[in-house]
């Protein structure tokens, strides 16, 4: 059997292939599944999508009469999914639940040093042999405040290594973790966290009671100086009300790995195009803001786990077995 894959990077098609070259074959490509390329998937059984995917009604229609049954998405989100027309349809689908969380705390901190030391603008300064100082001032994290709002497995992560700089700890999550609460992380309310923190870190799943989990009213609780890192959902934080806040001077620094309009945008070279994003066109012209484009998981680690897990997923829907990684499971066989 041949097993599509959507939305492959370059980086990734070596990977995939070596994992599922011992089970299947596997067509690899670099256009992202949506309305225009689902027709692709007539006659694929199995295909592998990327956090990036529109898996709407109209798509899932389209695979379902293509005669595709398993979708293995690459990812952990997914919000992308419509699971309700997929179990409707009969679909089985599958994500991958676990992977390296380091790889998303760590770039989370590489956001966050960088927005906080001036790293970007004195990189290209450099690049024009402009050695001067000015504006380059940062500040030392130790003895500061880190908010960590969500602490499951990435959270935790996050947070051990802010008490490896030395920061007074606060939490928000909807249960503690014992991890987290023995390195001395206080729980608070996520407003006591918002007004109390000198760095915000987002690391919590993108759902419709988190949507616009930093709204204006969030934004204008923060400190003036605080640093803001989202390297979860694009949709935690409303971009137009953090826009907003930008131009009136506010914060020290904002690292975004993630954006709430990225669909269409990110994974691909828009570079020759006229930006009609109006709003990520203003974010990226603050000289406090770094934007990268969805890259915290994408270390050889992580990677490697994801695809993995999405190649023992698809082994298991051929032989009927079912993981914490269904989310919505194979329609009974007649």
């Amino acid at each position: 059997m041949e097993i599509l894959a959507f939305g492959v990077q370059a980086d990734e098609r070596p990977l995939i292939e070596k994992a599922f070259a011992p089970h299947h074959d596997t067509r690899c490509l670099d256009v992202f599944l949506n309305e225009d390329t689902a027709p692709i998937a007539a006659g694929y059984e199995i295909i592998s999508t990327s956090v990036n995917a529109s898996l709407n009604n109209r798509v899932l229609q389209t695979l379902a009469a293509g005669g595709t049954q398993m979708i293995a998405q690459r990812s952990t989100g997914f919000n992308n999914i419509d699971l309700q027309v997929a179990e409707r349809l009969g679909l089985t689908v599958a994500r991958v639940s676990y992977y390296s969380p380091y790889s998303v705390a760590e770039f989370a901190w590489t956001l966050a040093t960088a927005v906080n030391r001036r790293i970007v603008r004195a990189s290209n300064r450099t690049r024009d042999f402009d050695f001067r100082l000015d504006g380059l001032m940062g500040r030392d994290l130790r003895g500061r405040t880190a908010g960590v709002l969500g602490t499951g497995k990435i959270g935790e992560a996050f947070t051990r290594i802010a008490h490896g700089f030395g920061m007074n700890l606060l939490g928000w999550d909807v249960a503690e973790n014992p991890a987290c609460a023995a390195l001395g992380m206080k729980y608070v309310e996520k407003e006591q966290l918002f007004a109390e923190s000198d760095l915000i870190s987002l690391h919590v799943p993108l759902l419709p009671a988190t949507h616009h989990l930093i709204d204006a009213s969030a934004l204008r609780t923060m400190k003036d100086d605080a640093i803001l890192v989202n390297s979860s959902r694009g949709g935690l934080i409303d971009t137009d009300a953090l826009v907003s806040e930008l131009r009136a001077g506010r914060f020290t620094g904002v690292g975004l790995d993630v954006y709430e309009a990225e669909a269409g945008l990110f994974f691909l070279d828009k570079s020759l195009e006229a930006v009609e994003d109006d709003t990520l066109a203003r974010l990226v012209t603050f000289p406090n803001v770094v934007v990268t484009s969805h890259q915290a998981y994408y270390t050889v680690d992580a990677v490697s786990q994801i695809i993995d897990t999405t190649v023992q997923n698809v082994l298991d829907y051929q032989a009927g077995r079912r993981s914490e990684n269904v989310l919505v499971p194979a329609a009974p066989r007649s």
